[in-house]
């Protein structure tokens, strides 16, 4: 198959409003489970998904946190500006940028551009009884997104503060609706834990603390890894063709102890959300970069999007992720940092997932794309079933488990 000319108006189905979940459950592991295995669908209700797992398997989650990435400024005519953040500038950790004081760069959208051509905006507000005035000024153009330069005049407030005063959730657009106080609690995973994503992993989100112990229980081990969810993952497909679709860069950490997990379970996992999907095929093919070079720098090893398709990958993938405990050994390092552009599609042959716990997409989505993929084309008969027996869709919709 020619992964790059896939239309993506074959990835299309009917999705009334209605059927898109505005508001989460009361009880989010009450939602419905559909259960996909080996091409039999049947369905039952979140709370039981431990039951269909295989004891003594290996579970993998995201555990970024949603950070209150939206920040409106009013201009003195009265225009309102949206500064939407998309990924540190400056500094460009994200663990730094949280907490740097004075003064810090981001990549952001602009909501109502047009009405601010120069100048510098402020609001004023007060953090932990201190009063702040927080200004921004817009720098380069970078792609779709702009250089914004971001200063304060209180050393004694970091960014993390600042966010949480004045920040808004952000929830998905096709919500259709305003972020609600509610949302800061329902929009993010019971274990989230690192500030970083735009979006929730939304696959996490019917996950509460009685279905993982009940995983626990099942002898299911538990590993966590970090992957920042970007604006691009409700960037809709606008070529015909997917060639012309660019995926965002996602920036990844994965620590040394979750790969020696993934070894030691012959480099086989049960993924929760396509976010966990994606940074566990990643690795795959960053220790086929290091078994080719293994004097790579950690920014060398980023994936390209189109990389899988067009690389030998022979290497059996506990060997490939060998070779990435290796680099960590030489260089001393207890995780991995690095970023990933990989887009999964029909024609992707998954070298690490096994099982997938995933919520239903987007039409002509790259969601749907991977979620195609993995059960080998069969999505339209599961897309049809779960329309067909009342399921809510996207991110505070119902659930699947998918076992090709």
């Amino acid at each position: 198959m020619d992964t790059k000319h896939i239309r993506i108006s074959d990835y299309d189905y009917p999705l009334p409003d209605g059927r898109i979940a505005k508001f989460p459950l009361a009880e989010r592991d009450h939602s419905k489970l559909l259960v996909y295995d080996h091409g039999s669908i049947g369905d039952d209700i979140f709370c039981n998904l431990p039951s269909h797992l295989p004891a003594g398997a290996l579970m993998v989650f995201n555990n970024t946190k949603v950070i209150q990435a939206r920040i409106h400024f009013r201009k003195d005519t009265g225009a309102l500006i949206e500064v939407f953040l998309l990924e540190p500038a400056a500094p460009a950790d994200y663990e730094q940028m949280f907490q740097a004081t004075g003064c810090c760069s981001w990549l952001c959208l602009v909501g109502n551009l047009k009405k601010w051509k120069e100048g510098r905006l402020s609001r004023s507000f007060t953090v932990r009884g201190h009063n702040v005035t927080l200004s921004v000024e817009r720098g380069p153009e970078h792609h779709t997104s702009h250089r914004i330069d971001f200063s304060w005049d209180c050393p004694e407030v970091t960014f993390a503060d600042i966010l949480d005063a004045v920040g808004e959730l952000p929830i998905p657009p096709y919500l259709n609706r305003k972020t609600e106080e509610s949302d800061k609690t329902t929009y993010q995973t019971v274990y989230s834990k690192i500030k970083g994503s735009v979006a929730a992993p939304t696959a996490g989100l019917h996950f509460t603390d009685r279905v993982l112990k009940a995983i626990d229980e099942r002898g299911i081990e538990r590993e966590e890894l970090t992957l920042h969810v970007g604006a691009g993952t409700f960037k809709p497909v606008k070529s015909a063709e997917i060639e012309g679709h660019e995926m965002h860069t996602e920036y990844i950490c994965v620590h040394r102890h979750t790969i020696e997990r993934l070894i030691a379970h012959g480099a086989q996992a049960i993924a929760v959300g396509t976010t966990s999907v994606r940074t566990l095929e990643s690795l795959y093919y960053m220790g086929l970069k290091l078994a080719a070079n293994p004097d790579l720098g950690e920014e060398q090893l980023h994936v390209g999007q189109w990389e899988p398709y067009e690389t030998d990958a022979a290497l059996p993938p506990v060997e490939a992720l060998g070779h990435i405990l290796r680099f960590l050994d030489r260089h001393g390092l207890g995780s991995l940092h690095s970023s990933t552009q990989i887009i999964i599609a029909p024609g992707y042959k998954y070298k690490i997932v096994k099982m997938l716990v995933t919520n239903f997409h987007q039409p002509q989505s790259t969601l749907l794309l991977l979620v195609s993929a993995f059960v080998n084309g069969d999505w339209r008969c599961i897309y049809d079933y779960a329309l067909a027996h009342d399921f809510r869709f996207l991110s505070y919709g119902d659930s699947s488990l998918l076992i090709p």
